[in-house]
């Protein structure tokens, strides 16, 4: 079974675990750890304001994972979505489960736009986004205080609803 918590410092290696290998194998980024600043200190960079940032756990295996920086002004930016191989998939159902606390929390917490960039080559999570009621944007609507990455090339918007605090 699926569960899905908050980030503590005690899940960090199997973030990591979760994280680098798709980086670098799958999607062939050269990035290392010591070039996320944001995963070296989680607490302070995502867990404040209205953010937050979920593991989700099979057994205590950590399989994957789903951030929220706040980016102020009732947004958020949806970051670091992972999801290991052997746990993707509607059967376990990890990515809908860690969106749907991410929804949830975001009607929670008065988040009502949650915006997110991606790159043209990940079209199973272009898909996994439009199926969830997220809309392609251009870059241009993004707001002034979304943090770009160099990589973005896609943007997506979605608008919560009041229906989403309930969603957990």
């Amino acid at each position: 079974m699926i569960n899905v918590v908050p980030f503590a410092k005690h899940h960090l290696s199997g973030v990591v675990d979760v994280i680098l290998p798709i980086q670098q194998s799958e999607f062939g980024i050269p990035i290392t750890l010591d070039a996320q600043p944001d995963l070296l200190d989680i607490p302070g960079f995502y867990q404040k304001g209205n953010g937050n940032f979920w593991v989700a756990r099979l057994g205590s295996e950590i399989v994957g994972t789903i951030s929220l920086l706040d980016i102020g002004n009732g947004q958020g930016a949806l970051r670091k979505m992972f999801v290991k191989k052997h746990a993707r998939g509607s059967t376990q159902g990890v990515a809908l489960k860690l969106l749907q606390v991410l929804f949830s929390w975001c009607g929670q917490q008065g988040v009502r736009e949650i915006y997110l960039g991606t790159t043209e080559k990940f079209l199973a999570a272009h898909r996994f986004y439009e199926k969830n009621g997220f809309s392609e944007i251009r870059q241009t609507e993004l707001p002034l205080s979304f943090p770009v990455m160099s990589v973005d090339t896609k943007f997506y918007k979605y608008v919560v609803t009041n229906n989403d605090a309930q969603q957990e």
